[in-house]
Formats: structure tokens, C-alpha cells, sequence
């Protein structure tokens, strides 16, 4: 049996701003830091030992990682950078503020936009795009390690996450609309040899 840690990371500054983030490399808010190490220290508490992590080439989920395996006193862990777990790209969203992009084009434009699957902002990625580089790493580069009855932690973000829980949890385009990951959250799944899911939990 294998363990896979999908990790989104903690606030951002941007989060905290209500602002699109997307590729912008934005540092975590003290907030986010404080859920970093709640994430770690949870991670402690359930006797996890992480074998390898995995995490983007943006700053927000690589400092979320580093606190983690601090506070999991495994810092010698080895950990793989990789820009195809990064966030979607926002487009001309990024650095717009939320509130304000649904003033201006309707909530319901902006949920389209943030949570379906195949509709990308003007000049970003749609969930599906996402998927097309996120999953075919999964696959190549993540999965053997969980095959191998590894215990995974994958430390990214919440669409590249999403289409990671999309595909493990076979979830439909309508179903993935109300997926939504919280920050500094580590969902667990215990996975067989052949990635089905055992069981799942968050701590």
C-alpha cells in the first residue's frame, strides 16, 4: 500500500489580497506560513514518514514544502521542482482582484473561469489545459514511486491538485466544478499498486 499527500499550499499573499494569482511568484501571508507548519505538525501527529516530495517550480508551494518537512523533522527528504505541478495560468486575470473581475464580468463568468474544466480566462488555462501537463508528470514521474508502495507528498497547488483528484477519483466535468481544496489542508489517499483508492481522509 502506497500513501499520496496532495498538500495545496498555504496563503499566499495574493490570497490574502482576494487577488488571481496564477504563475505570479508571490511569497506565502504570515497566515500562510502559521498553516504550513499546522500542516506539518498534523502530518507528525499521524507517525507519517514522507520518502519523497514533490512540488512546483513557484516559491508559495516550495516554501510550503520546506516548512513541512521541517516541522516533520525529515528535511534530508528528497524533493523534485517541477513547473507541470504549477498553478493554471490566470492570464489577463492575474493580479486582478476577485471581487472586482466578478463586478466587472458577473459572478457567474468568474466561476465559470475558476472552477469548470474546459473554460480558460482570456489568455490562461482552463482546468483542462492544466491537466494536459499535470497529469502526464503524474503519471511518468509520480505514480511509479506510489506503485512502489512509497509514501508521496505532492505540494502544489489548487488546480494542478484538482486535476490530480479529478483523475484519481475519476470525478465527471460537473463533479470538479465544486472540488475545492482549502489551503495548508493534507488530503491522504492510501492507494494500491494499481492507484485505487483504499481510502482517503484529511487531517
Amino acid at each position: 500500500m502506497a500513501t499520496l499527500i496532495l498538500l495545496r499550499h498555504g496563503e499566499s499573499q495574493w490570497n490574502q489580497e482576494n487577488r488571481f494569482t496564477g504563475w505570479v511568484d508571490v511569497p506565502l501571508s504570515p497566515k500562510g506560513l502559521e498553516e504550513a507548519r499546522r500542516a506539518g505538525d498534523a502530518l507528525k501527529a499521524a507517525g507519517l514518514r514522507v520518502e519523497i516530495a514533490y512540488t512546483s517550480a513557484l516559491r508559495r508551494a516550495q516554501e510550503t514544502l520546506r516548512i513541512v518537512l521541517e516541522a516533520l523533522g525529515q528535511p534530508a527528504t528528497p524533493v523534485i521542482k517541477d513547473a507541470a505541478l504549477n498553478e493554471r495560468h490566470y492570464g489577463q486575470l492575474q493580479g486582478l482582484n476577485k471581487a472586482e473581475t466578478a463586478k466587472k464580468f458577473g459572478d457567474e463568468q468568474v466561476r465559470l473561469w475558476r472552477r469548470s474544466y474546459d473554460i480558460a480566462p482570456p489568455g490562461g488555462e482552463s482546468l483542462k489545459d492544466t491537466a494536459a501537463r499535470t497529469l502526464p508528470y503524474f503519471h511518468a514521474t509520480i505514480a511509479p514511486e506510489l506503485t512502489a508502495g512509497k509514501t508521496v507528498l505532492v505540494a502544489a497547488h489548487g488546480n494542478s491538485l484538482r486535476s490530480i483528484v479529478m483523475d484519481l477519483e475519476h470525478l465527471t466535468k460537473a463533479q470538479v466544478l465544486d472540488l475545492n481544496l482549502a489551503t495548508g489542508v493534507p488530503y491522504l489517499y492510501d492507494l494500491d499498486a494499481a492507484l485505487t483508492i483504499l481510502s482517503k481522509r484529511q487531517l
